[in-house]
């Protein structure tokens, strides 16, 4: 996608999935000390498009604390305003927008609309909002604005949607990503559900700055890759890659039975 000169790590996400959140809020901290050497960016996962079902907040209610606990910098309140989004599109195609004007705008918006929506309480779904939320980061804001109400923006996140799910088997959120698909342990403990209830959670591998070191192993991981694939070698083991086969969908979002 990218400079083939700069490793790439992948998210792919959905913006009212509180793991997202606290994954993207570790991986924008880190990224500062790779700047130059690794590239970590959402790739689109809208949810609603694998499942047909808007954003389930009876599953995300039980979940919001569960994950506030462990990211203290991953801004969580109670979501207390009177409209509940009913899809998280529209903040995919602001997040498109943002990318035609740098890979450094798109993420800074993402972060920015991930925190509207955990943190204050923001209708996401609504593109005047995502409008006012845009004007929070640094962007041409003309220049977004025409192709946020571009046809072309919906369109490439259902191009990317359906690439993810087709070509590199992606079942759910978040799913951290080498560029050649191979898929890495997200540190953060995550729950297991049953009949839209959480039954489990797995164990907790490390909490706040103390995840610093396994978010510094995703993005070293990329740099081993990197490497490797411009020397024609495969990757070498790591610990921090996972070993799941493309089927296992993580717990947290149940997809539709059957579905490949």
């Amino acid at each position: 996608m990218s400079d083939q000169s700069i490793a790439e790590l992948w998210e792919w996400a959905e913006y009212y999935c509180p793991w997202c959140y606290v994954a993207a809020v570790r991986l924008h901290r880190a990224q500062r000390e790779y700047e130059g050497r690794v590239r970590a960016f959402t790739r689109f996962f809208p949810l609603e498009l694998v499942n047909g079902e808007e954003p389930p907040r009876d599953i995300l209610e039980q979940e919001w604390w569960l994950a506030a606990m462990q990211e203290p910098a991953a801004s969580f309140v109670p979501y207390t305003a009177a409209d509940w989004p009913t899809t998280t599109l529209p903040a995919f195609d602001a997040v498109w927008a943002a990318r035609q004007q740098g890979w450094s705008v798109a993420m800074d918006l993402d972060l920015r609309i991930r925190r509207a929506f955990f943190g204050e309480s923001r209708n996401i779904g609504k593109p005047d909002v995502l409008l006012e939320i845009a004007r929070d980061v640094e962007i041409d804001f003309a220049r977004f604005e025409r192709d946020f109400a571009s046809p072309a923006a919906r369109v490439a996140v259902t191009e990317e949607s359906a690439l993810g799910r087709g070509k590199y088997g992606v079942r759910g959120t978040p799913t951290l990503m080498l560029a050649d698909g191979t898929r890495l342990r997200t540190p953060i403990a995550m729950p297991k559900i049953r009949n839209r209830r959480i039954v489990s959670m797995s164990p907790l591998t490390c909490f706040g700055d103390g995840c610093v070191d396994e978010t510094r192993a995703l993005f070293d991981a990329a740099i081993a890759q990197s490497r490797s694939a411009n020397h024609g070698a495969d990757v070498a083991s790591d610990s921090t890659i996972d070993s799941f086969p493309a089927s296992d969908a993580p717990a947290w979002s149940p997809l539709i039975a059957g579905g490949p």
